[in-house]
């Protein structure tokens, strides 16, 4: 039975690592499910109380800066909040289109949205660019999080 806990764990972890540039997979979630479930099944023995207190922290952190990302770059140029409406919404419909759909879709909505709110084209593509590079930025914080997370989890149950 610990062997199948610790197989699902390993599971989970490794999903989740796929989640973290996927956004159709909950990425950093299903890392924190897959290491807790480790620690679990390991009695808490290697990964205590303090230990998963970090990696809890790492990954509300690592969501937190996902969520705030693509809104900080739009706003960072001065997006409307239609532009961060379309944004999110090229996100949602981009999931749908695989790779092409996941880096075209924030950026095509952000631009949208603001054309919509009356600005130039010219304005709106530095709005589309902003919104993608704050995404683009906050998927390499996140991924960096996320291997911290697994620094830290690897390096408690080594000792």
């Amino acid at each position: 039975m610990t062997i199948a806990l610790f197989a699902l764990a390993a599971l989970l972890i490794l999903l989740g690592l796929a989640g973290v540039v996927l956004p159709a997979l909950p990425g950093v979630p299903l890392m924190f499910a897959g290491m807790l479930l480790a620690a679990w099944a390991d009695g808490f023995r290697h990964v205590g109380a303090l230990t998963l207190t970090v990696l809890g922290l790492l990954a509300v952190l690592a969501l937190l800066v996902d969520f705030a990302a693509g809104a900080l770059g739009a706003k960072r140029v001065g997006a409307s909040g239609l532009a961060l409406l379309g944004a999110t919404l090229g996100t949602v419909v981009g999931l749908f289109f695989g790779i092409p759909g996941l880096l075209l879709g924030p950026f095509v909505g952000a631009l949208l949205g603001e054309l919509l709110a009356g600005g130039s084209v010219l304005r709106a593509a530095n709005v589309g660019a902003g919104t993608w590079l704050g995404l683009l930025l906050g998927t390499l914080v996140k991924l960096a999080l996320s291997f911290a997370m697994l620094g830290v989890f690897a390096l408690a149950l080594m000792l």
